[in-house]
């Protein structure tokens, strides 16, 4: 009779260091202190007939004064089966923003994933252009952006039988980048946050998403669902074309 146990533990800290909580970024304000951060961590282990341990972090900062918005955020993610690693992931972002006007404004940003077990071992995207905000409340804020830039890809050979067709060049080449940010507060315990950002080229069209909920259960404890999701058009051969990571998660409020 096997047995299979399971543990989630996910730690989320949020400083909100603006003195007015109920800022809206569609305005110029001077905060006393512009930081925002947080940092979430989750462990899962499950025994029995399939031995593993997956492992994520994720930490993120933002930093607001006047026009410019600065975020940045880094994800960790390593999945062990059996006692040999069978998926480790790392990525991070970086984005500034300069506000125009109310709703709109100018970006630059860089996104970098190195992977051992997926299609790519590299795959770093720049990108510059146009951000227009639809909404910005309380409620519902919704952002697009949109603009070119330039792509860097290495593919994952090692992964691949010496006999089977792969893709042995590297990707140099200009993209045009779009992503879409949603943020809803439902209910006043529940929200739901969608991240979709898609980078095209010539040789290959990549689709990023993120969708995460969290439900509070009290103040400081919440209940958090989310999936990250990574699509490429093509790949070398033999390998999926999408990667996917499903967490669920308790998370703790400070």
């Amino acid at each position: 009779m096997s047995k299979t146990w399971l543990l989630s533990l996910a730690l989320l800290t949020s400083f909100h260091v603006h003195a007015n909580k109920q800022t809206n970024r569609s305005k110029d304000i001077n905060a006393p202190s512009p930081w925002q951060s947080q940092i979430e961590f989750g462990y899962q282990s499950h025994s029995g007939n399939t031995d593993s341990e997956a492992l994520n972090t994720r930490i993120k900062g933002e930093y607001t004064r006047g026009r410019h918005r600065t975020n940045g955020e880094w994800r960790f993610y390593k999945l062990d089966k059996n006692g040999k690693e069978n998926k480790r992931q790392s990525s991070y972002t970086l984005q500034s923003d300069y506000k125009l006007g109310p709703k709109m404004y100018l970006y630059g940003s860089f996104r970098g994933t190195d992977s051992r077990y997926s299609a790519y071992f590299k795959d770093y995207t720049f990108s510059g252009g146009l951000g227009y905000q639809l909404t910005n409340t309380d409620t519902l804020l919704v952002e697009i952006e949109a603009g070119p830039g330039y792509r860097y890809q290495e593919p994952n050979l090692d992964e691949i039988g010496s006999n089977e067709v792969v893709f042995p060049n590297l990707v140099r080449e200009p993209i045009f980048r779009s992503n879409l940010k949603t943020e809803w507060q439902i209910l006043r315990n529940f929200k739901l946050s969608v991240d979709a950002t898609l980078v095209g080229g010539e040789s290959n069209t990549r689709l990023d998403t993120d969708i995460s909920a969290i439900n509070n259960i009290t103040e400081d404890i919440a209940l958090k669902v989310s999936q990250s999701r990574q699509y490429h058009n093509q790949v070398p051969e033999g390998l999926s074309k999408s990667d996917s990571v499903l967490a669920v998660s308790l998370v703790f409020l400070f």
